[in-house]
């Protein structure tokens, strides 16, 4: 029997896929992102040639010409991430000396717009962070969802913390005598976030009287029955809850509430080198987009305090 040509998908997506992550251990968001992208030129190569696609020879006019037809399809922003995608593909395969040049190595792409990021003003964040026990008062539900609620939105808050850290935590990552927690980012890269008064007394509320195991590894936040280790959706979920009960916009999300975090640190006089550290970001150009959100409360205050404004 002839032997098949082996599939294109896995010939070279699957090597690729395995790379990502088993050596650059990125999340499986990013994984599946860059793995759509790159099938996605694919198909197109198929599409164009009309037979196999051979990613390895590959003249700039068919670049040109898969990026005019991107931009059709793609918004500016996915657009660049595709070409991020795909030239860290054939860095992949030129390493392997199974491609010889980079395709998409020195294009042009469209200029990106950079919104600022969306966040809540400090009454806002109260407002907030005061849900839970607005409906515990008024006993519409238990003080196990109460205090869990609470918790959720303060770690959010008092630590920075992304949603996918926030459901990861265990309590052999939390030092509660100094604080912070320790908590595993984007990259597989550890960092120590300090949680904040309100958080930790929270914690320690939750913790003593509604956390039924302690120990290493047993999960810091719990579904409703108690047994199980909350999950992101979830998460999303009650926060939509009190962000409606607090008449806040419906599309705040969690990772905005860590937008408010930054932004209230430079609001209130930080470095922007310790907000990057407190983040975990790796790049300070990460970091420099919140200085601009930061620079209408500075207009502000020199409006009201100088003599001359």
């Amino acid at each position: 029997m002839e032997k098949q040509p082996e599939a294109p998908q896995s010939r070279w997506v699957g090597p690729f896929v395995a790379y990502l992550h088993s050596e650059r251990r990125l999340s499986r968001y990013t994984v599946r992102n860059y793995r759509s992208a790159v099938e996605d030129f694919l198909r197109w190569l198929v599409e164009e040639s009309g037979g196999e696609p051979d990613p390895a020879n590959i003249p700039p006019r068919r670049v040109r010409g898969f990026l005019i037809e991107a931009q059709r399809r793609f918004s500016k922003r996915t657009l660049h991430n595709h070409v991020s995608a795909l030239r860290t593909f054939y860095r992949y395969w030129i390493k392997r000396k199974s491609i010889t040049v980079n395709p998409f190595t020195g294009i042009n792409l469209p200029k990106l717009d950079r919104p600022l990021p969306k966040f809540l003003t400090e009454r806002q964040i109260r407002t907030l962070l005061d849900g839970p026990m607005r409906l515990l008062e008024n006993e519409t539900i238990s003080p196990f969802r109460a205090w869990r609620d609470r918790l959720i939105m303060e770690l959010l808050y008092g630590g920075g913390l992304r949603v996918s850290e926030l459901v990861s935590l265990s309590y052999g990552n939390i030092d509660l005598s100094n604080g912070v927690a320790r908590v595993m980012g984007k990259g597989k890269k550890e960092r120590l976030c300090p949680l904040g008064t309100v958080a930790l007394a929270c914690l320690r509320k939750f913790n003593s009287e509604f956390a039924p195991a302690t120990g290493y590894e047993d999960a810091v936040l719990l579904t409703n029955d108690g047994k199980r280790r909350l999950y992101t959706r979830q998460v999303q979920l009650i926060l939509k809850r009190y962000l409606a009960l607090a008449e806040l916009p419906m599309d705040i999300s969690p990772h905005k509430i860590r937008h408010s975090y930054a932004t209230h640190l430079l609001n209130n006089g930080a470095d922007l080198r310790l907000v990057q550290e407190l983040l975990g970001h790796v790049n300070i150009s990460t970091t420099q987009i919140y200085t601009h959100v930061s620079v209408g409360r500075l207009r502000e205050v020199y409006r009201k305090a100088h003599p001359r404004a």
